[in-house]
This record gives structure tokens, C-alpha cells and sequence, in this order.
């Protein structure tokens, strides 16, 4: 078995030989090549404590969620943990009558203080309020502090006499208890700016610092008419009043903008801008940048403004590092990388009762993928990439469908398919709709593209990304043997949508029940490149 595996990396791999450190943005050389995480990486917020960089994530209706990330470089970075493996306010996050598709956990502020870790976030639904989970260990177990309410693209600072603030909204200023029970009874709660004549779109995203004296607080700007930027406002006192100045406004790389982000220094004293980029299709990707002190403004970009392409590694001789990884599932607990699509059902998954299997049983009657229970989750990442998946289907049952999707709103999804006794391959588009009150799926459009029947019980699946600039294209392919590739379907075109899961495309491993419960398929590795 293990040599089948081996032999079936290898034969993915053969293609892209030569290609050091493919896996990483690091080029091997002392440098790398932006973006810096080419994957959905959105909202970020980054600490660092000593030599240690943290760095948060929105993974929204993913669980577990709200990512903390480890790096030493700022380049390289790994899943460290998360904050919560669940969320229980509502029926949504269990894909019961409705879904949290696009809400739950987003714009994470991380922040260190007296030795602990702090993190807030707030979703964007019902009940709205929000978390606060503390540690004093950001790899292991994070435990929730408190419920406050709800702040819109908070930050938190603790400043230096004790106190504690949280920005939000647009220009929003409220104190908090000094433990992050609740807010503070009296204390500063009000608008410390109004939007100035430039300001007649989107301002939001804010993230907090103290530097030198001076509150510094970046915020996403994109004016009606205008280019999406980075501004920042500063005052001597946290209260205002606030001045500002723009602080990155340009495309790279063929993409139009850059903006929304944090700033972090280093252990010498050097500041950098880790700053999101959206990229259609992969989602919204990270970038790593220089942060220049001029005349006390924190300037983003080269000496022309400009998100450098290829530029030194903050902290040299730290390994090349991956964010999506293979997996034999042969462990005895998932690796961190991998996420569900919302809540998973844990007594319908399994790791032991087929060892070196992942176990995926059907649990509930559902109408599609996009209600489906415990689908399983990475992302995909640019500028190519390739997954595959072996699946053993001998134990599905009627109306059972089980496959490999390139996941998203609009996903392209290979599909095995039990009718009438017989199990065909099927590749299509499909495209959900949902009711904007509670997003449940209110129609799912389906575009089979190709059909195979199947006579064996092992197959093979096969998701190509390519999301260099004007592709966001997705090929698929399956195999009888695990080396003979076959393409199937046709290409699909893959999108971002904030209307729907507002997330880049994910690769996807699922299976459900149309007719009746109780059948399962065996997964026996999903097998990860990433293309440079």
C-alpha cells in the first residue's frame, strides 16, 4: 500500500521536477517571492513575541476555526492551532436548516500582554457578539474568556498605564475591563474620527498599534470611484485627535490593489507590512512588504511604494515550510491542516476503524454537497497546484455520492454516484444559491459534464489548479490504477464570490446520503503539490 502511495506522488510530481522548495514562497537563496502565502489567507493579524511570529486568519464557516499561525521568518508559516474546534450559537453551523456560509469567524485581532495571548473576533450574524479566548501557549489549547459585544473588524491594545481598547467599525473607540470581561463602565467609548472628503466607500479593517509614543490605527480604504488602499490615522493621545495619511496605494502583479493589513517589527528593529491581495479564485492571498518609518508615518512598500516581488527574508536560515499538506491519514488524529465545512458530526468519521483510512459515513439525508456534513477541507494555493485522492466506494449505498471537489460557491466537483446498483464517475459544475436571511441553500444548479461508469472499487481522483493571472482555471482527472490519468469534464472556472462563502476555492473531500444512511467509503491519502 505504502509503495502505491509513493508511486502515485511520484508520478504527479514527475512534470514539475527541479522546482526547489515548491511548496513555500521561499526561494532557497536568502529570498522570496510574493505573494508571501499564495492562498486564502484573508484579514491578517500578526504579533511577534520574542522570535516567535503569530499570525491570525478569517476561515469564517470552517471548523476548527479562526487559525493560529507559527512562523520564524515571517515567510514561512505553519498551523500552530486554533481558536475554538466549534461554535454552537446557532443551528447554523451545523447545516441544520440553514448554514453559516460566509459569517461565522472573521478579522481575528491578536495581541500579547503580561504573558498572555489574547484574541477577539465577532461573527457576522446572529447573536452578534462576540469572543475573547486567551492563552499562555498559542500552540495549544486556547480557552474563552469572555462574550463581549459585537465590534466590526475589531483590534484590540492594551496600552501602557493598563488600560484596554478595542477599535472598530469605522473610527469606533470603546474601553474594556482590564481582564476583557466586558466593557468598562464609564469609560471611552466614542467616534475618534470623521470620514474627510476622500473617504466615500468602504473604511474598515482596523488594526492597532502604540509606537514611539504616538496610537496608530490601519485601516482598508476604497473610495467610490477610487483605488482600494491602506491609510492609517494617528494621534499623541488615544482619544484624538487623529490625523491621516495614505499609506500604500498600488497593483502588483497584474492585480489591480493591495490593501488591508497589519504591521510587525522584528527582533533588530525592523518593521514590515504583511498586507491581503484579492486574487479571484484562490482567495484572498498575503503579501510581505517593508514598513518605512517616514517623518512617523509607517510607509508600506519598496522606496516607491511598491509591493517588491522578490525581496530578503526578515530572518534568515529558518526552513522552507508548507501551509497545504499531504495526507496518508495514517495517524491516529487529523492533521491540523485539514478543516470542515462547518460542525462535524465526530461519530461519522474515523481514523481507527480502518487504519492508515480516513472513514467518511453517511450520517443524515441530505439534497447536495453544499448541505453536506463533513466535508473535509485545505486550501488551494498559486500559482498552480495539484491534489488527488484514492477512495474506496465498495461500501456505499444507494444514492450515496461521494468524490473530490474544487470547493467553493461555484464548485466544479468529481462525484461518485450510486444508481440502481451501479456507481459512476461524474464530473460538473455546480453553483448554489442562498437566502441571504440565514443562508440556506435555496437551489443548487447542476451542470453534468461527463459520466463514467465505474467496475471497480479503488479510483482515483484528480483536481489541477492554475491561478495565474487570467486562469483561475481548474482541470479534472481520474485514474483505475493510480498512474494512468484520464482527463474528464471540461475546465472549470473558478471565482470569488463575497456574496456566497466569500473564501477563496478549497480542495474538498465529501460524501453523503440522497435515499438513506448507513453507507461510508475509505479514503486513503490525499496527495499535495504546489506549482512555482
Amino acid at each position: 500500500m505504502k509503495i502505491r502511495r509513493f508511486f502515485v506522488a511520484l508520478m504527479m510530481c514527475i512534470p514539475f521536477c527541479g522546482l526547489v522548495r515548491a511548496q513555500s514562497s521561499d526561494n532557497g537563496d536568502g529570498t522570496f517571492t510574493n505573494p508571501m502565502l499564495w492562498s486564502d489567507v484573508p484579514d491578517p493579524d500578526v504579533i511577534r513575541v520574542g522570535s516567535d511570529f503569530y499570525l491570525v486568519s478569517t476561515t469564517m464557516h470552517l471548523m476548527p476555526g479562526a487559525p493560529i499561525m507559527h512562523s520564524k521568518d515571517l515567510v514561512n508559516w505553519e498551523t500552530a492551532s486554533y481558536l475554538f474546534d466549534r461554535l454552537t450559537d446557532t443551528p447554523n453551523y451545523d447545516l441544520n436548516g440553514c448554514t453559516a456560509y460566509g459569517r461565522g469567524q472573521w478579522a481575528t485581532s491578536i495581541r500579547y500582554h503580561n504573558g498572555k495571548y489574547y484574541a477577539y473576533f465577532s461573527p457576522n450574524d446572529k447573536p452578534y457578539k462576540g469572543y475573547v479566548y486567551a492563552t499562555t501557549d498559542p500552540k495549544g489549547k486556547w480557552e474563552l474568556v469572555s462574550r463581549l459585544p459585537h465590534f466590526h473588524d475589531a483590534s484590540l491594545l492594551f496600552d501602557d498605564d493598563g488600560r484596554v481598547y478595542i477599535y472598530y467599525g469605522t473610527g469606533q473607540l470603546r474601553e474594556l475591563k482590564p481582564d476583557l470581561t466586558g466593557v468598562q463602565p464609564g469609560g471611552v467609548d466614542m467616534k475618534i474620527f470623521e470620514r474627510d472628503s476622500t473617504e466615500t466607500g468602504l473604511l474598515e479593517g482596523s488594526r492597532a498599534i502604540k509606537y514611539n509614543g504616538k496610537y496608530y490605527l490601519l485601516m482598508i480604504s476604497w473610495p467610490n470611484g477610487g483605488k482600494r488602499r491602506q491609510v492609517c490615522y494617528r494621534a499623541d493621545k488615544i482619544t484624538g485627535p487623529y490625523e491621516k495619511k495614505v499609506i500604500l496605494e498600488s497593483d502588483f502583479a497584474g492585480f489591480p490593489y493591495v490593501g488591508q493589513g497589519c504591521i510587525v517589527d522584528d527582533e533588530k528593529g525592523n518593521w514590515y507590512g504583511v498586507i491581503f491581495q484579492d486574487r479571484g479564485g484562490v482567495g484572498r492571498v498575503l503579501t510581505l512588504m517593508p514598513c518605512r518609518w517616514v517623518d512617523g508615518w509607517p510607509m508600506l512598500g519598496n522606496e516607491e511604494g511598491r509591493v517588491p516581488e522578490i525581496m530578503e527574508k526578515p530572518v534568515q536560515g529558518c526552513p522552507a515550510l508548507p501551509l497545504v499538506v499531504s495526507d496518508d491519514f495514517g495517524k491516529q488524529e487529523m492533521k491540523i491542516n485539514w478543516q470542515w465545512n462547518h460542525n462535524p458530526i465526530n461519530e461519522a468519521w474515523s481514523l481507527s476503524e480502518r487504519p492508515g483510512y480516513l472513514r467518511l459515513k453517511t450520517h443524515r439525508v441530505v439534497e447536495n454537497l453544499f448541505w453536506a456534513p463533513n466535508t473535509l477541507t485545505q486550501r488551494m494555493e498559486g500559482p498552480q497546484c495539484t491534489g488527488s485522492v484514492s477512495i474506496d466506494v465498495s461500501h456505499m449505498k444507494e444514492g450515496d455520492v461521494a468524490g473530490f471537489s474544487a470547493f467553493n460557491g461555484d464548485a466544479g466537483v468529481l462525484s461518485v454516484v450510486m444508481e440502481g446498483g451501479k456507481k459512476y464517475l461524474t464530473m460538473s459544475s455546480q453553483v448554489v444559491a442562498l437566502r441571504d436571511s440565514d443562508k440556506a441553500v435555496t437551489h443548487v444548479e447542476t451542470d453534468e459534464k461527463a459520466r463514467v461508469e465505474l467496475t471497480q472499487d479503488v479510483v482515483y481522483l484528480r483536481i489541477d489548479g492554475d491561478f495565474r493571472v487570467g486562469k483561475d482555471i481548474a482541470a479534472f482527472y481520474y485514474s483505475l490504477n493510480g498512474k494512468d490519468w484520464t482527463k474528464i469534464g471540461s475546465d472549470f472556472k473558478m471565482i470569488f464570490d463575497y456574496r456566497r462563502f466569500f473564501m477563496g476555492t478549497k480542495y474538498a473531500i465529501f460524501n453523503y446520503a440522497t435515499k438513506q444512511t448507513g453507507g461510508y467509503v475509505d479514503v486513503d491519502f490525499f496527495d499535495y503539490k504546489r506549482i512555482r
